[in-house]
């Protein structure tokens, strides 16, 4: 049984992180900490656990930690809990920058800890399928992928997230489309990005020396055009990503399994670790300067 803290008290901790620590027979919920005392007292009430008032004591009374927070502040938080010698089960994107991207895999590989980043849709069990078997089958020569959400409604759970109306849509959508844009194609090593309408971000990738891809990314979409798609096509034809068959819940609980497995075996997968999620970090980082200079950014090897 791993004992995990919870850090984050918003929507996305208390719907998904905390419903499936809760549920997950080999992982118990022991603390939350967040940074309204209020907000972590009640989440804590509502799981029947203590709610913390200091990030470090939590850290000192678990085996790992799982963060629902604005990147920046994750990327501290998942520094101190890797330097402690606890695991991670981290959200997307790891970080704001890639320097905090660096010093947290930097301290995860010192000190050895099991790492899983989560990518939604990377942990349900059809889509994971269709990337291990669309990698598998190669030939492919690009990918479209369109992701158009409308959070700024009333009503939205993360119309107030101030990360998101600041990173837009690139920061917040482009971890899920190059989570399984990148295992098919291959790392990325050239980005231009261009704006468009309601905030949009629109990226040209160059993947090794053939393939590319196209992406483009907004959180303010009119809610009549709100959607995703992501097709690959090449020498196979086309082949189009399923719709996920499993819950947010139910997809965290995998992720949970892969970290529970890592922990147990002692070995590192690499394929959604923070080693990945930095890599995410980089492409990110690469179309932001791009999309800002009006340049293609070339990235290293």
């Amino acid at each position: 049984m791993l004992r995990f803290g919870l850090f984050g008290t918003g929507h996305w901790a208390a719907q998904t992180h905390a419903a499936a620590l809760e549920a997950h027979p080999g992982a118990k919920l022991v603390g939350v900490w967040g940074r309204d005392p209020v907000k972590a007292a009640v989440l804590g009430q509502r799981y029947g656990i203590p709610a913390f008032d200091d990030v470090d004591a939590l850290i000192e009374q678990v085996d790992a930690v799982a963060v629902a927070l604005p990147p920046d502040v994750q990327a501290e938080i998942a520094v101190r809990a890797a330097t402690a010698g606890r695991h991670l089960l981290l959200d997307k994107p790891l970080a704001l920058t890639v320097s905090d991207a660096d010093r947290l895999v930097a301290a995860a590989e010192r000190s050895g800890v099991a790492s899983v980043v989560f990518f939604t849709n990377r942990f349900r069990p059809n889509i994971a399928r269709f990337v291990a078997d669309t990698a598998a089958v190669g030939g492919w020569q690009g990918a479209r992928a369109t992701s158009f959400a409308s959070i700024f409604q009333p009503g939205n759970p993360y119309s107030g997230s101030a990360w998101r109306r600041d990173r837009g849509g690139l920061w917040d959508l482009g971890p899920h489309a190059l989570s399984i844009i990148l295992p098919v194609l291959g790392p990325v090593t050239e980005v231009a990005a261009l704006d468009g309408p309601r905030h949009t971000a629109h990226l040209l990738l160059k993947h090794g020396a053939e393939a590319t891809s196209t992406v483009s990314l907004t959180l303010d979409a009119p809610p009549a055009a709100a959607g995703y798609e992501l097709v690959f096509h090449g020498e196979n034809g086309i082949a189009s990503v399923p719709q996920g068959e499993t819950t947010s819940v139910e997809a965290l609980m995998a992720a949970i399994d892969q970290l529970l497995a890592e922990v147990g075996s002692g070995v590192r997968d690499q394929q959604c670790d923070v080693r990945f999620g930095r890599d995410v970090v980089a492409v990110l980082d690469a179309a932001e300067t791009a999309r800002n200079q009006g340049r293609t950014v070339t990235l290293p090897g």
